[in-house]
């Protein structure tokens, strides 16, 4: 279990309610996803800090249309673009994802996707995808690149992800 004041110093720029609102979900997740050490808890708070802005957004600030037609996500019907952007503590894109990530938390997220948003599931997928990828054998590894590899498919935000990692391993006395 994190503290809040271990998840303040781990996203120094979140803000105050959002430490407050995201501390439960979070912790619920660590346990339900095996995200049970300080270093698988570093890694993902280092990954989700730069997904969600610092617990700032849990819906992509674009409106989806880059994805429409994106059928490595999913996105066969007109409108899925827009209906399945980037939502959740994690960023869970497409309709593919959404089924998946659904299924895992039973929830239909294809029907409802706007419960991402909400603080349990914005976590909750971010622990299934975590899962989905096998990040605790990469974050034991100490395989941070690989980490960040398998979480965006590439170095997006990987500057601001190194950082995270570095106030999250701080605030969780990970050496």
């Amino acid at each position: 279990m994190i503290t809040a004041a271990q998840l303040r110093e781990a996203m120094p720029y979140a803000a105050e309610p959002r430490i407050a609102l995201f501390l439960q979900p979070l912790n619920d997740t660590f346990i339900e996803f095996g995200i049970t050490t300080e270093l698988r808890q570093a890694v993902f708070l280092a990954q989700i800090t730069v997904e969600s802005g610092s617990l700032r957004y849990v819906r992509e600030i674009a409106s989806g249309d880059a994805y429409e037609g994106r059928l490595d996500l999913g996105n066969s019907q007109p409108g899925d673009g827009r209906r399945f952007p980037g939502r959740g503590l994690g960023q869970v894109t497409g309709r593919a994802n959404y089924g998946a990530c659904g299924i895992a938390l039973g929830v239909d997220l294809v029907a409802q996707p706007e419960l991402l948003e909400q603080p349990e599931y914005a976590a909750r997928s971010a622990g299934w995808y975590w899962q989905s990828r096998k990040l605790n054998a990469a974050a034991d590894a100490r395989k941070f690149w690989a980490a960040c590899k398998l979480w965006n498919g590439g170095t997006n935000g990987l500057d601001d992800r190194i950082n995270a990692y570095i106030d999250a391993r701080r605030a969780l006395g990970v050496i």
